[in-house]
Formats: C-alpha cells, structure tokens, sequence
C-alpha cells in the first residue's frame, strides 16, 4: 500500500515536471534573426510618410544608474543595457519615417574621412589629376534626445505554495518596470516640439515541485523538479523604445509637425485608435488599474434576499426579500437611491408576517473609479404590513461590495440592519428596546448609457513641417 502511494505521488510529480524537462535548452543553439516584439508591427504598419525626416541621435544613454541585483548584493553588471542607442537606430529605420544619420561616433566618421581625404590628395599629387571632392554630410533637421530614465524592480511580488507530509509546490511571479523617455527637438531654433514617454512591465516566473517522503525504515526519496522564466530586458527596452517611436510619430501627425502620405481614411483609422489607446492611458493607473468615470447618473437597482427579525420572540427565521430602487448619482461616489422593499418577518411557531417598507438612502461609493468598490449607505423610511397596518418609522444603514461587469452592468452584495422607532414590529409589546431586522441581498444595477458626444478632431497640415 505504500509502495502503491509513493509511486503514485512520484508519477504525479513527473507529470508536473514533465513541462519543465522537456522545456530545457538539450543542445547548442544556432544564431537566429532578432525576434520582433509585439510593438514591432504597429511599428512597421505606420502610415508612410510624405517625406522622411533626416534625424540624428547623438546618445541614448540609461540614465538610471542601477547595477543588476542578485542574492549577494549589486553587481558590476547594468540592470538595463548600454546599447539603446542602437535599439533606437533600428526603430527608426523600422518606422520609414526618419533617415538616421550617425552621430554617436562622430568622431570615427570624421577621422576616417580625413583619411580618404589625404588619400585621394596624394593619389592626386603623383598622378597629376584633378582631385576628387568628396560628398557633403547629411545634417539632421531634428535631434532625438531621451533615454532610459528608470528601471524599478519589484512592483509587485507574489506566489502561492502548498505542503502536505514532504510533498508540495510553490509558484512565484515578480514584475519589474523600465520607463523611456524620447524627445524630438529642431535644430533650427532648439525647441523641444515633442516629447513622449512609455513604460513596459518585466515578468518573471518561477515554479518548482517536491517530494520529501520516508518511504520506508532508513529509506528516504526526495524529488525536485521546477523551471524559471525570466522575460528578457533587452526585449522589453527595444519593445519600449519601439512604442516611443510610434506615438512620436503620430504626436507628430497630430500636432502637423509632419504630414503622411498615405491616403486621409488609413490615417484617420491609425489616429482614431491612437486616440483611443491615450483616451485609456489617461484613465490607467499603476498595477494595471484602469481609473475612469464609469457609473452614468441614473441607475435602476433589483436585488433579492433574506431578511432576519431581531424581536421579542425567540428562534427568529430567514426569510425572502427583494428590493426595486432608482439611483441619482450627485457625483461619481456619491447618490441618493430611493427604494421599495418586499419582505417577511418570522419566527418559529410564533410570527409570520408581511412587510413593505420605502426608503431614502445616501450612498458613498469609496472606489467610483474601480470595477471593484466598497460602499456605505444610510437614511431613513417606513414600513407598514401588507394589510397596510402597523405603519412605523425607521433608521437604516448597510455595507456591500459591488463589481461593475460593464460600465452599465453591476453585480452586488450587501448586509443592512433597520432600527425601527416601534416595538410593535413582531405584534408584541415587552421590554424596552425597540424591534429591528436584517436584511441581506444580492442584486443587479443597471447605469443608464452616458449622453457623451465624441468629437473627432482632424489634423489639417498644409505640408511637411520638418524638412
């Protein structure tokens, strides 16, 4: 029997290490082409320009300072690499919209003209011929400066891990961040015509299973197995640097700094959806929260539930509830809802009894910009039974969650008790304190469509700025 169980628990452990093994580098790798990121093709589909733009870079530095972590300590190793000077080189002959031309080594370019020049001087010399002039540098209409201002490490760390008798697994996940800035900058007058920044997550992964177990007097098995992924920087620079050159370009088209070539609807489409991808950057916040008014001032509430007395008599019972309620939002967290209540009253072999109550609350959303918020709410009403007898006054206040499925859709939950100014709810009079109930609901909120007009702002440049 144990040896039935132990080689149950091994196979299973193999089966999880099965990815693992057969994910391991076994052999020597050829060179292959650079991979293209997932901003390479929005890069490559750009609108084509009317006219390229001559650009130079004179440095793309990382200007973050950092040296790579490690269990020790730093190291002497960057935590971003030095060569984005280059990746950015690429971008831009990628994007068909600039002629770059070389600057960060200006100095072996020069050097190596001198060359050829004295060459061709003394060629010319012993040959008695006309000396040949060499061609004129390009000069850049425009510069691009910026660089990698920052790498943050740690944003988020997280995992899971679960043992039981020697045998478990653990998963961990950890996400870095690097943040490129890019600016272009005319070498005409030295304004900065634009300026444009882009930050890309890094995600590593790390899954490991084990096995500790006796198996037997002075017999032991120990089984391990587990694979890592570390998602590459140079990837998440050059992917970066790529969408940096992508909304240059079209802040570019946008402010008439340039003009496209391509036809008026390919570029209206690429500049709608730009809009929109910046419409929804301006709403996001970090750990990939999404802030943005999402609840239209109107809204229709149903819900149903229980509803629990808390009386004169013993063994109270749960019974049903359902709710209607209309909702005037004042502001994005705050509203006033009236609503109508149908409910039961019970308690054991003594009450069974029919409400209605109508009720004025003011609700305080703490997160209106978040699919998932708390709330509070409190007002007051009156009740009366279904005979429409034993009307009484009342105080109630409730707590609940509520998660927005779509910005008209909202499920939620919630807990309220009512104070009533009544003795009388449960037909009995004893004592001093006055009754009161609970009730407790899930329901459906349906936000009326939001009256927004959106205006599509067309660029009206009447040529190529830069030249």
């Amino acid at each position: 029997m144990r040896f039935q169980y132990c080689s149950g628990v091994l196979l299973l452990f193999l089966l999880f290490g099965c990815g693992a093994f057969y994910n391991q580098p076994t052999g020597i790798e050829k060179a292959i082409i650079g991979e293209n990121t997932s901003a390479t093709s929005s890069l490559q589909s750009l609108p084509k320009p009317k006219e390229p733009i001559v650009v130079g870079i004179y440095k793309f530095r990382d200007q973050t300072g950092q040296y790579k972590a490690s269990e020790s300590g730093s190291t002497f190793s960057t935590a971003v690499t030095q060569g984005a000077t280059s990746i950015l080189i690429k971008a831009l002959e990628d994007s068909k919209w600039f002629v770059p031309i070389e600057r960060e080594n200006i100095g072996n370019l020069l050097q190596e003209r001198n060359l050829i020049r004295s060459t061709r001087q003394e060629y010319s010399k012993s040959t008695n011929s006309n000396e040949i002039q060499m061609t004129p540098l390009l000069y850049a209409g425009v510069l691009l400066e910026g660089g990698i201002i920052s790498y943050d490490s740690n944003i988020v760390t997280g995992g899971f891990g679960a043992r039981y008798f020697g045998s478990g697994g653990s998963v961990k996940y950890r996400q870095d961040r690097v943040t490129v800035y890019l600016r272009v900058i005319s070498t005409s007058n030295g304004k900065i015509l634009k300026s444009v920044y882009v930050s890309k997550t890094i995600l590593s992964q790390a899954i490991d299973q084990s096995l500790f177990k006796y198996v037997d007097f002075k017999r032991l098995l120990e089984v391990e197995t587990g694979y890592t992924t570390n998602e590459p920087i140079q990837m998440a620079v050059t992917e970066a640097i790529e969408k940096a050159v992508t909304s240059l370009v079209l802040e570019g088209i946008k402010d008439n700094l340039w003009e496209s070539g391509a036809p008026k609807p390919e570029v209206d489409a690429v500049m709608s959806k730009y809009s929109e991808e910046k419409d929804g950057a301006s709403a996001a916040a970090i750990y990939g929260r999404s802030l943005k008014e999402r609840r239209s001032r109107y809204g229709v509430e149903i819900s149903g539930g229980l509803a629990l007395i808390n009386g004169d008599y013993i063994n109270p019972l749960l019974r049903p509830m359902g709710r209607g309620a209309l909702k005037y939002f004042f502001a994005p967290g705050f509203d006033l809802s009236v609503s109508t209540n149908a409910f039961k009253l019970a308690n054991k072999d003594r009450l069974d009894v029919g409400y209605a109550t109508f009720d004025l609350n003011a609700e305080l959303i703490l997160l209106p910009k978040d699919k998932l918020s708390p709330f509070f709410y409190g007002g007051f009403g009156y009740g009366e039974n279904k005979a429409f007898k034993n009307l009484h006054f009342k105080l109630q206040y409730g707590a609940g969650l509520e998660y927005l499925v779509s910005d008209k859709i909202g499920i939620k939950m919630y807990g309220e008790q009512n104070l009533n100014l009544s003795d009388n709810i449960d037909y009995i009079k004893s004592g001093i304190r006055n009754d009161y109930y609970y009730r407790f609901g899930l329901g459906l909120t349906y936000y009326f469509s939001k009256n927004k007009s959106k205006i599509l702002k067309e660029d009206k440049g009447s040529g190529n700025t830069l030249k």
